[in-house]
């Protein structure tokens, strides 16, 4: 993943102070820094605030494409939606939840229980899920419904 330029360029562009960023997340100043440098992770949640806040897409902040917005139906993640999305993503590849799961590289069970909308997918496995199927995170995830496919 390569965010951490992303990141720092969105909120620079709008003369927003991490500390200030770190208040507007409701995390540490400490906390955000790492996720702006990438030493640590950013979840699922604090990267759906932040694009909510800059109304720029999840796929332009994760550099999955140059477009910054699309027409957002749901500013929050929709669980269950998500969850089909990735069971009909599956589905149309002819993949098992094995196989998926082995693509993954994660246990079939997490794999499950993505698709109930029970967890949302983690930061990590959307961005390779992207990647890999050339898939929209903001529709995967149930903010939009187009596109569908990553337009480079």
């Amino acid at each position: 993943m390569n965010y951490q330029d992303k990141m720092n360029e969105i909120r620079t562009m709008k003369d927003i102070p991490q500390k200030e960023m770190a208040k507007i997340l409701k995390i540490s100043p400490y906390t955000y820094s790492h996720y702006e440098t990438q030493d640590h992770i950013i979840p699922l949640k604090h990267l759906n605030n932040f694009c909510n806040y800059f109304k720029v897409s999840i796929d332009y902040t994760l550099n999955l494409t140059q477009i910054k917005n699309y027409e957002i139906i749901n500013k929050e993640i929709d669980l269950l939606k998500s969850g089909k999305r990735l069971k009909e993503l599956r589905q149309s590849k002819k993949l098992t939840q094995e196989e998926m799961a082995e693509q993954l590289n994660i246990a079939r069970t997490m794999l499950t229980e993505y698709e109930n909308g029970h967890f949302p997918i983690s930061t990590h496995i959307l961005y390779t899920i992207c990647e890999k199927y050339n898939l929209s995170a903001d529709y995967l995830l149930g903010k939009t419904d187009t596109p569908k496919y990553l337009i480079k």
